[in-house]
């Protein structure tokens, strides 16, 4: 799969995925042709519905840290094997429990698996 359908599936901007292709820090295993275009790598996914990344901070200054969050995220998942179908990023308190994009993943029949970075990153 190229670089930016995987960036795509994974709610990550393209110019974030290239960027971690060139410090060696995708969290999924990566080549690029001879003609220049990369390709990742994904693996089969498995029985039992999909998995989604779920990550969150506060305030929109910790934009950054949702960048990174996300990066430790992926890579977990990877390293356990994981294929992750869906990344979804918020901005917003954890003690606001109106997060549309948190309840729109919770009710989504197809997701069976969410991954956190800590349980804080779903409710207070």
């Amino acid at each position: 799969m190229k670089l930016s359908e995987w960036a795509r599936k994974q709610g990550i901007s393209y110019k974030t995925a290239w960027k971690w292709y060139k410090e060696g820090k995708l969290p999924v295993p990566a080549y690029q042709t001879p003609t220049g275009t990369i390709l990742v790598k994904v693996g089969e996914e498995k029985e039992g519905g999909k998995t989604a990344v779920y990550a969150r901070v506060s305030s929109a200054d910790q934009r950054a840290d949702l960048d990174r969050q996300v990066a430790r995220l992926l890579e977990f998942a990877n390293s356990q094997g994981m294929a992750v179908a869906k990344t979804v990023t918020e901005i917003g308190s954890g003690l606001n429990g109106r997060r549309r994009k948190l309840m729109r993943l919770l009710s989504d029949p197809e997701v069976t698996t969410i991954i956190v970075e800590h349980r804080d990153r779903l409710a207070r």
